[in-house]
């Protein structure tokens, strides 16, 4: 008994080490994953999206026409009905002059349930703009929720969806709730109902270089591509990155030791198998890695990743 013991804390101690050289690793390789993402990555998107005149740039584009806000954007607002729900989290949230609520979150991969999402981040946001004990349904303020992807959710070719309640009876009646979901493709194919400027920002979406900015004459464009700058040179930006990649790292050693703990062979694999699970979902390591360190096709990989709650997600 004692020996088993032992083992088991020496393999604990041995994950603890290897996971302390994990974070090491995703420290040093966090400073050029910075310097190399694009505003489609929701970390720079979120950073970027702090600036008051950032966010107001982008929601003015999105929308085609100017928008004034009372001040700076939240970003990763959680919101949560009660303790015992499940909160959710929105990339930015602001208000304009006419307290409008807008509400933007950028997301790189189609995850397939960006429709029911928005409903849920809708719920949310609804109730917690009610104060406790108010009567006046007529109080809450008008929501326009905006999610970014590079890709087409409803493949109708489009760069700009607009959802508001319509009657089914009669499509020319809009419930007037003031409410409306906004989708932007990067990817549409009707440019001549847009602006230059709205294309172009398109196209610095996925690629946020110099180059990019250069290219256009949208002074606003030019303002979002100088915070980009601010945040890819700011020191602090590079703290928080690396922070976040020591988290995960952290939480894949802990998950690696509970596997240890186990003292069973098939929980030390069934760690490093969820441990490659959770790679690929998040992109560190490419599906087709994934798949090769397990010896599996990637069609098995897809189909048990999904079945153990993970998200395969689409290159």
């Amino acid at each position: 008994m004692a020996y088993k013991v032992t083992m088991r804390k020496l393999a604990a101690q041995e994950v603890k080490n290897r996971g302390e050289a994990v974070s090491k690793v995703t420290i040093q390789e966090a400073r050029t994953k910075l310097a190399e993402m694009n505003l489609v990555d929701q970390f720079l998107f979120d950073e970027v999206m702090e600036y008051q005149d950032a966010f107001q740039a982008a929601v003015s584009i999105f929308m085609g026409k100017e928008i004034k806000l009372l001040g700076k954007a939240e970003t990763e607002k959680e919101f949560r009905v009660s303790p015992e729900l499940r909160q959710s989290r929105l990339d930015s949230v602001a208000a304009d002059e006419k307290h409008v609520v807008y509400m933007m979150e950028m997301q790189k991969r189609d995850t397939k349930n960006l429709r029911k999402r928005s409903r849920f981040y809708q719920g949310h946001v609804d109730v917690s703009l009610m104060a406790p004990g108010t009567a006046d349904f007529n109080s809450l303020k008008d929501v326009c929720q905006i999610m970014v992807t590079p890709f087409d959710v409803f493949d109708r070719g489009l760069y700009r969806y607009t959802f508001k309640g319509v009657c089914v009876e009669c499509p020319d009646l809009e419930i007037g709730d003031g409410a409306w979901r906004v989708f932007i493709n990067t990817k549409g194919k009707n440019a001549h109902e847009f602006s230059q400027e709205f294309l172009d920002f398109m196209k610095y979406i996925t690629e946020s270089t110099d180059r990019r900015a250069e290219a256009s004459e949208s002074e606003k464009i030019k303002a979002i591509h100088q915070r980009v700058k601010e945040v890819k040179q700011s020191e602090k930006t590079g703290v928080k990155i690396m922070q976040r990649w020591e988290e995960l790292a952290l939480e894949r050693a802990e998950a690696k030791e509970e596997g240890w703990k186990e003292g069973r062979k098939e929980g030390r694999e069934e760690g490093r198998t969820y441990e490659i699970y959770s790679l690929v979902q998040e992109g560190d390591i490419s599906p087709e890695r994934g798949a090769k360190r397990l010896g599996i096709t990637i069609e098995v990989l897809k189909a048990r990743m999904s079945a153990s709650g993970y998200q395969y997600l689409e290159a």
